[in-house]
């Protein structure tokens, strides 16, 4: 009796080493990457339109189709086979026999691999098992892969290696197709929603001669024709506004932003927000309307407002809450009395016991918001709007007439993350000006992610901007929210990594 020796399994340089083999006779016996295929039919539209028709049915009126996708499942059985094929709308079934396709045609289809791209032509049956299939009549190889897909029934497990191909991950994972699939309808219900209610699209420049619209740190570039730096948009809001002073008083962009900032599961250097502007209304209507938004937007999308983000139920249908600093403080922390959240010294000492660094300069609405930062932020699982922003952190946003020290202004949380922010805009040249000063000032002293002075900005305002209301709202957030993915770098089809060896 001898002993059987099972072969090693061939590591990825034999499998591309085999592949490229069979290009090298394909393209011995004609073209081999073929561009006559015309594909007629989608795999989801067949599943949809004969989901109720019997064999017998299909059989005694044949329906023509014309198939065409990535091979994914291959099944060889002497002078049958079966193979399923992947297109842009999901997955279909094809039947290859000897007594269709000829043997030569079969003795080809046994050779090609899995991720090889098929045209497909031929009718419809159904299985004995009741799977609906293309009987063929012929398969063509339309395109090789010369590359091995990783195992067919757990796709790309490693996270880095599935944002850095995220060519594979598509192919391979049905969940993260169906991310980005709901990522594009967000997109166009919220589009939709805008241009539905009278705002006009805009797009506005992604390079600046001045970074503005945001306190953060730009990206920097050098135009060589006009021998000048420029930076990488950080927000579009001071030329949005611009045109609100030109009169076109409702406008929306969908825009890409880039901040020179650190990488995490919520940050990444380039990201997605739509900004919008409307004249004659304040930060209380735009509140209003981010509900309306949020609701329209996952009811149409998902087909319900309450969703499931990481285990928590989240319930975009209810009336979101509306708080202060000092009130959200107080409500998750309920030792800190409103009383004494009013105290600066007070703040100061609760301050330092998180670790928090303060300064002489921070007023009682800056102490407030880094209390707020440091252990109430990340607990506001519900939606949840935080109103009256301090001023010397809003340099954009109008002042309270009850109370100067805070402004009109919101932000928007949900799972413990900043979704959107909008205020009443300040449309006092002077103010702005003053602001974009010590705003300037704060640059000069080290803050890399002060504003800088713009003057063109300040003379727009000159000719008179309406009481107006703006806000931006993240869209790679939001799809995180709607789509229950853990990390920012899930809902971005490339998300920035370091660089790696190919």
């Amino acid at each position: 009796m001898t002993d059987t020796i099972t072969p090693p399994p061939l590591d990825e340089h034999q499998i591309i080493a085999e592949r490229r083999a069979k290009l090298t006779a394909a393209r011995a016996q004609g073209q081999a990457y073929p561009n006559d295929f015309r594909r007629t039919d989608l795999a989801a539209d067949l599943q949809r339109d004969h989901a109720d028709q019997q064999n017998d049915v299909l059989e005694a009126a044949p329906r023509a189709v014309r198939i065409a996708g990535r091979m994914l499942l291959k099944r060889v059985m002497g002078k049958a086979c079966f193979g399923t094929l992947q297109d842009m709308s999901g997955r279909m079934q094809i039947y290859v026999a000897l007594d269709l396709v000829g043997a030569e045609t079969l003795d080809a289809f046994k050779r090609w691999d899995l991720g090889d791209l098929l045209g497909v032509e031929g009718t419809l049956f159904r299985t004995k098992t009741g799977e609906l299939t293309v009987k063929a009549t012929s398969v063509r190889l339309l395109s090789k892969s010369l590359r091995p897909l990783p195992e067919k029934f757990h796709g790309l497990t490693d996270q880095e290696q599935k944002y850095r191909q995220r060519y594979v991950d598509l192919i391979t994972n049905p969940e993260s197709r169906d991310v980005f699939v709901k990522r594009s309808q967000i997109v166009q219900a919220i589009r939709t929603f805008f241009v539905q209610r009278g705002y006009l699209e805009v797009e506005t420049p992604m390079m600046h001669p001045i970074p503005g619209g945001a306190a953060a740190k730009p990206f920097v570039t050098h135009h060589n024709a006009l021998d000048m730096e420029l930076y990488l948009r950080i927000a579009p809001e001071l030329y949005l506004k611009k045109l609100v002073v030109g009169g076109f008083e409702k406008v929306f962009e969908i825009n890409r932003n880039f901040r020179n900032e650190g990488i995490s599961t919520r940050h990444n250097p380039e990201f997605t927000m739509i900004e919008f502007y409307e004249a004659y209304q304040d930060y209380n209507y735009l509140m209003d309307l981010t509900e309306e938004l949020l609701r329209g937007v996952a009811q149409q999308v998902l087909g319900t407002t309450s969703i499931t983000y990481q285990g928590n139920a989240i319930d975009l249908g209810k009336p979101f809450d509306r708080l202060t600093l000092a009130q959200a403080i107080h409500q998750y922390h309920p030792h800190h009395s409103l009383a004494d959240l009013a105290q600066p010294d007070y703040l100061r000492a609760a301050l330092a016991k998180t670790g928090t660094e303060t300064y002489p300069t921070d007023g009682l609405g800056v102490l407030q918001l880094k209390l707020f930062e440091a252990g109430t932020e990340d607990k506001l699982m519900q939606p949840t709007f935080i109103v009256a922003h301090p001023t010397d952190v809003s340099p954009l946003a109008r002042a309270s007439d009850a109370d100067p020290a805070v402004t009109d202004r919101f932000e928007l949380f949900i799972t413990g993350r900043e979704i959107a922010n909008g205020f009443s805009e300040l449309n006092d040249p002077e103010d702005q000006a003053a602001r974009f000063t010590a705003q300037a000032k704060a640059k000069e002293a080290g803050d890399e992610e002060a504003m800088f002075f713009d003057a063109d900005y300040i003379r727009a305002l000159e000719y008179g901007l309406p009481p107006t209301a703006g806000e931006g709202i993240g869209i790679d957030r939001l799809v995180m929210l709607l789509t229950d993915s853990p990390s920012i770098r899930d809902v971005i089809l490339f998300p920035q990594l370091r660089n790696s060896d190919v």
